[in-house]
């Protein structure tokens, strides 16, 4: 098992910036790959940014490319994001997630583990 720990989210004006941290322990050796997703007020979770856990390569969704930035610092087993230019729009709980394997790694069903959010809102 694996457990993620987020830390980071908080309340800040358009323009702005957060940086979110996810800490994973337990058998963090099984990780392949780690995510960030966000849920809306009545909306879907969705996929925002990917790292995968060996080699460094990232993903992003389109809407935030140039904006946010994930990375990992395997010594601290622990994932971030970078948020900058931050609008209204990005307002959502954040959850980190991990998947021990590759496969569907945009869609929640994909991952195995979950942290259990932090609240992001951006005020206009």
């Amino acid at each position: 098992q694996v457990q993620l720990v987020e830390s980071g989210g908080g309340l800040v004006q358009a323009g702005g910036s957060l940086r979110l941290s996810c800490e994973a322990s337990g058998r963090t050796s099984s990780l392949f790959y780690m995510g960030w997703f966000s849920q809306a007020p009545g909306k879907e979770r969705e996929f925002v940014a990917g790292i995968n856990w060996t080699f460094g390569s990232t993903y992003y969704v389109d809407s935030v490319k140039g904006r946010f930035t994930i990375s990992r610092d395997k010594a601290r087993n622990t994932v971030y994001l970078q948020m900058n230019s931050l609008k209204p729009e990005d307002t959502a709980v954040y959850y980190c997630a991990g998947s021990t394997n590759g496969g569907r790694l945009r869609a929640p069903s994909g991952m195995d583990y979950w942290g259990k959010g932090t609240l992001v809102t951006v005020s206009s």
